[in-house]
């Protein structure tokens, strides 16, 4: 069977099975003449030579394509002829000769025509093996260049944690030397983690997980790795299939950018104690110098040493402590920015019982910002806008991007109960906001840091906060 699956099938191009090849309706028109051509011939013999076995001919030929019905039909007219130019002694003799006849036409056309069907049907479960042998031959050579070429580690190992098979990649993730193979290794001793999982017991279906864990390389040099494994039983037994990746870098890479962002917003939350202690320093030295005009304050030891204490306080505050800009001005995709933000925010906003809306302005251009900050940014004004849509019946956010000349807007509008005055949004140390104050005056001073800006626009219903950043063209 495995020769005529990866082969040709027998008798291919053979004159069988061209014979079988032939339409129906040919094969009813060449019986028909080949019926007619024996019973002429046997007509012509007469009773002195029996030729009923011919009659079996153009039954056969008949059975290609034709339906029992017709076999049968014909089987009785061969019957016939055979009965009637053949000698006989009286009718009942007659009648046993045709019937005899009739039964031996009708079962070898009908024998043969099974015979046709069944044949016709394995060479059709052949040709389908065949495909089906070539579809997974396809199969395995494609998931064997997607291992292969994956920057990703894949491997499988059994019950007992050995590895069975394993691409390029995993080789380079677990640090083993060129022409070591990982087959047979115990891959527990490169990712701890997975001993746990190999104790599961996955009876009840496919178990699949992910997980982030500490692994090692075969020098035990540490990395961080993300897992996504599966359990199975096979025949063989429990197996484990597994996809692990290095993220060693993208871990440095994201605390990095957060220690820029806390550094960022140190300097600007220092920035404001320096602004506010400086302005504080200023009505101090101005009451002692009112003090000291009056007459109210004698010189003295206790009131020389408060002066010199003010004085360098005021020396202290007036160090520049401003941002400056070290933030990367980097051109970046605004689009993909708003996808990245709608997963952060929508569950927070399904949770509240609310709606996240965006609409952006097709074909918008890059902003020449950092992601980190914006990113940022848009939380402080998502949570303030959480807050102040707690009591209110409508829960909505909507963010909105348009390109306004060498900018890009954004607008962040909400449906809480607005803000009556706006001109002291963006002071440092509200008296009456929810934490610190700072929150729209550190975003602001980070949006200016880019070349941005951060305002708040009047409205009729809710708040609108409108985000302005530099246009990469």
């Amino acid at each position: 069977m495995a020769q005529a699956i990866s082969g040709h099938p027998p008798d291919s191009g053979g004159w069988f099975s061209r014979i079988l090849q032939l339409d129906s309706w040919v094969v009813q028109g060449l019986t028909i003449p080949l019926t007619i051509l024996v019973a002429v011939v046997d007509w012509r013999t007469g009773p002195r030579m029996a030729l009923g076995a011919a009659y079996l001919f153009p039954v056969m030929l008949l059975s290609i394509g034709a339906s029992r019905w017709q076999i049968l039909l014909l089987s009785l007219v061969c019957a016939a002829a055979r009965g009637i130019f053949s000698f006989w002694y009286s009718p009942v003799d007659f009648v046993l000769r045709n019937l005899l006849a009739f039964a031996a036409y009708a079962a070898s056309g009908l024998l043969i025509s099974e015979i046709l069907k069944h044949h016709s049907e394995t060479r059709g479960h052949l040709q389908a093996l065949r495909e089906q042998n070539q579809l997974r031959q396809e199969l395995e050579e494609h998931l064997r260049e997607l291992a292969e070429s994956s920057p990703a580690a894949i491997f499988t190992a059994d019950e007992a944690g050995r590895v069975l098979t394993a691409n390029e990649e995993a080789r380079h993730l677990f640090g083993l030397p060129e022409g070591r193979g990982l087959r047979g290794e115990i891959v527990s001793q490169y990712l701890p983690v997975l001993e746990g999982a190999l104790r599961l017991d996955p009876s009840e279906g496919v178990f699949r997980t992910a997980t982030q864990c500490q692994g090692r390389r075969l020098g035990g040099e540490p990395f961080l790795a993300q897992i996504w494994f599966s359990l199975y039983q096979s025949a063989g037994g429990r197996r484990l299939a597994a996809i692990a990746v290095d993220t060693s870098d993208d871990m440095r890479e994201r605390e990095d950018q957060n220690l820029r962002l806390l550094a960022n917003q140190n300097r600007i939350i220092a920035g404001a104690v320096s602004h506010e202690v400086r302005n504080m320093c200023g009505a101090i030295a101005l009451g002692f110098a009112n003090l000291k005009q009056s007459g109210a304050l004698r010189p003295s030891r206790e009131a020389s040493a408060l002066s010199d204490l003010v004085d360098g306080l005021m020396r202290i505050a007036m160090t520049e402590l401003a941002v400056r800009a070290e933030a990367p001005r980097t051109p970046l995709d605004v689009t993909g920015l708003f996808g990245q933000l709608r997963v952060l925010l929508e569950p927070a906003w399904v949770d509240a019982g609310g709606t996240l809306e965006f609409h952006l302005e097709p074909g918008l251009p890059r902003a020449l910002a950092d992601a980190a900050g914006l990113l940022q940014v848009f939380l402080n004004l998502s949570n303030n806008s959480l807050r102040a849509v707690e009591s209110c019946d409508a829960r909505r956010l909507s963010i909105s991007a348009q390109r306004c000349g060498p900018e890009i807007h954004v607008r962040v509008a909400d449906s809480g109960p607005g803000v009556p005055d706006g001109t002291h949004l963006f002071e440092p140390f509200q008296p009456h906001a929810a934490g610190a104050g700072l929150g729209l005056y550190v975003s602001r001073a980070m949006l200016r840091n880019y070349g941005g800006d951060l305002k708040h626009e009047p409205s009729e219903s809710g708040c609108v906060f409108c985000v302005k950043l530099p246009a990469s063209s």
